[in-house]
């Protein structure tokens, strides 16, 4: 079984101003992705996300043009051979690091759809997993720089949901970030698990002054205090506190992970299936964290294709952590896209989809009609 086409598609539509969200990196204005569709010699097809970077147009065009050159003709099922071929043509000669790594993250997803359509298995299983409770925590796009008390509401309604987790959006002010933290934490109470993710807007002062409102309010994580690259921050600001650092959506394939692991302050891994280089490059993390007995608690995408796909993957590794569940008021990609990715239960968890491949029927009439909007997606 070969592939014969390898097409990306560039996406967005328009947030409302209700729908936006303000968080550390700009309030949102709209919503990108990439869909990526792999078709096959036999018929078959398999669809992945890629991550759009801020660039969807640049990363479609990367994917369209270089590496669906370096990947026609080749063995479909072959899915190693296919990110080595990636990596040795591009990643590790040529460069484009985060770009191609993203792009080959959504080409890597779709052939793993196909390599279990082609079995009639649901994804879990052909990664060697089972079907698991996997537990939950409401994240994506949510839960921002809002009045305390509008927070609380929010954040009261996803426990009502189901919910048993959360995670509040940080990197306003110290101050202003300590009042909605403990607000939420008195409103919700000690059995409710509360995260917290600055999306690298703090610098070192700031995780200074906050940890101890981390470790007062009981704060699971500290999600990107910094920039990835900020090593040195990393490990002096692990020693400031109980709360754990959190880490790992911008950290690209397991030779970016490898340093994170062995500097030892990020005890919570992040890897993202639509950038770190797919899900063969997942379970490769996952498998070195294991070594070290490190969670590995998923960063998710934007679309159900990426949502549906990583509860595959945590169902097929022994460290598993967190599912982050998309909780976002406005997602058509979630809700439109595809059909449901995930179902939130009364204990706040999810289960993997029964069908084969990744589990989701694209709406290929919705691709279509929503074609990229230029221009950054939080201003």
């Amino acid at each position: 079984m070969k592939i014969i086409e390898i097409t990306a598609h560039a996406l967005s539509f328009p947030v409302s101003a209700e729908g936006g969200v303000s968080l550390g990196i700009g309030r949102t204005v709209k919503r990108d992705t990439v869909v990526v569709k792999v078709t096959t010699s036999e018929g078959l097809v398999g669809f992945g996300e890629a991550h759009h970077g801020r660039a969807p147009g640049a990363i479609a065009h990367l994917i369209n043009t270089t590496l669906r050159q370096l990947l026609l003709g080749r063995d479909a099922l072959d899915v190693v051979g296919a990110w080595q071929v990636v990596y040795q043509m591009q990643l590790n000669s040529h460069g484009m690091g985060a770009a191609t790594a993203m792009g080959l993250s959504g080409i890597d997803m779709a052939l793993w759809d196909i390599r279990a359509k082609a079995v009639g298995w649901p994804l879990y299983r052909m990664l060697g997993g089972a079907s698991h409770s996997i537990r939950a925590y409401a994240g994506g796009i949510s839960l921002g720089f809002q009045p305390p008390d509008d927070l609380v509401r929010e954040a009261q309604g996803l426990v009502a949901r189901g919910y048993r987790a959360l995670k509040l959006r940080i990197g306003d002010s110290v101050e202003r970030d300590s009042a909605r933290i403990c607000r939420v934490r008195e409103a919700l109470g000690p059995n409710i698990d509360i995260l917290v993710d600055a999306n690298a807007a703090y610098n070192y002062d700031d995780v200074r002054r906050i940890m101890p409102v981390l470790d007062a309010c009981s704060i699971g994580w500290l999600e990107e205090p910094f920039a990835p690259h900020d090593h040195r921050n990393y490990a002096d600001a692990a020693r400031l506190g109980r709360t754990p650092l959190a880490a790992g959506e911008n950290h690209y394939t397991r030779f970016e992970f490898h340093r994170l692991i062995e500097d030892g302050a990020v005890r919570i891994l992040q890897p993202d299936l639509s950038k770190t280089g797919g899900i063969t490059e997942g379970l490769r993390i996952a498998a070195m964290a294991s070594a070290w007995k490190l969670p590995i608690n998923p960063h998710s995408s934007t679309t159900g294709i990426n949502m549906a796909a990583t509860i595959h993957f945590l169902c097929a590794i022994e460290n598993r952590g967190y599912f982050e569940a998309d909780v976002a008021r406005e997602n058509l990609f979630r809700d439109r896209l595809c059909s449901t990715p995930f179902a939130i239960d009364s204990t706040g968890s999810v289960r993997p989809l029964e069908h084969p491949g990744i589990g989701v029927e694209v709406d290929e009439d919705f691709i279509k009609a929503h074609p990229v909007i230029e221009g950054p997606c939080y201003v």
